[in-house]
């Protein structure tokens, strides 16, 4: 199993909470990721929310887990064809497509093909570039020997579709952390731990979602997990605060890639952004 990228923590599940009730908290595992959602203030049905969230959190990973080799994903990269997307698939690839356009293609789910080619202990990048992929609109195809991986917005997308499901049924004061962690109310506090520095400061989230990268929390044959055949990683850890998780999570991947100057460009582009904090291989913190 690929190690998660991510090093936001819990600090503290509330920093300033009213007494709303019990909090109810449900763990579980989904997309490479430890979930962990915790409710405040719900005083009936919270079995029945629960089990839904699972149900969802299944129905995400078959299609868009990496890990699950019956998943629509795993069959995409396995066959370069995909056909019959859902509304699900529709939505993350109208993100993915923006996300690309609008980094200059720093964010770019054909990665994968490297992760693929360098595995085998190929240096090659025949197939790389999100560009080569025809969408129509209900269908994808890649190139030959393209594979493409949606870790880097999948958890992502999964938070924010569980907060808009809580909403819907009442939540308030609720933290949702599914590899990303988004917040319905609050305030919450959250520790930014970089894999080399450790413990780096503190986040407070209020009705906001934050996502974190760090492209050397695990490698491939011997390289940053987050890689690019045009772009070198530039930070120790990538943090970014927006209003949806979605968002955040694509953009934490794809800025760990770009230059200080570059990064408030690309974040001119994203109006949804409220806060990116960067950890320089020294060490040192910098916060936009």
């Amino acid at each position: 199993m690929i190690c998660r990228r991510r090093f936001l923590t819990i600090a503290a599940s509330m920093a300033a909470a009213p007494a709303l009730g019990a909090t109810h908290h449900w763990n579980g595992y989904a997309l490479g990721a430890q979930v962990h959602v915790a409710l405040n203030g719900l005083r009936r049905d919270v079995d029945l929310l629960m089990a839904n969230i699972q149900a969802q959190l299944i129905r995400i990973e078959h299609q868009f887990s990496l890990y699950n080799p019956t998943s629509q994903l795993v069959r995409l990269n396995d066959q370069n064809h995909l056909e019959g997307l859902s509304p699900d698939w529709i939505t993350l690839l109208d993100q993915v497509d923006r996300l690309y356009m609008d980094t200059g293609g720093l964010f770019d789910p054909s990665i994968q093909t490297l992760w693929h080619h360098r595995t085998a202990g190929r240096d090659s990048t025949a197939g790389f570039g999100w560009n080569k992929v025809q969408r129509s609109p209900n269908a994808l195809q890649l190139v030959r020997g393209q594979r493409i991986s949606l870790n880097g917005i999948a958890q992502g997308y999964a938070t924010d579709m569980i907060c808009d499901y809580l909403r819907t049924h009442g939540a308030t004061d609720t933290l949702v952390n599914i590899g990303e962690h988004a917040a319905i109310g609050g305030p919450f506090q959250l520790g930014l731990e970089d894999p080399d520095h450790g413990l780096m400061g503190h986040i407070t989230l209020n009705n906001q979602a934050v996502a974190t990268s760090s492209p050397n929390a695990s490698s491939v044959a011997g390289q940053p997990h987050i890689m690019h055949p045009n772009a070198q990683a530039q930070w120790s850890t990538v943090s970014v605060t927006a209003t949806n998780a979605t968002l955040a999570d694509g953009l934490s991947t794809a800025l760990t890639l770009a230059h200080h100057d570059d990064i408030r460009q690309i974040v001119k582009r994203f109006p949804e952004v409220t806060r990116i904090v960067l950890v320089e291989p020294s060490g040192d913190l910098i916060t936009l």
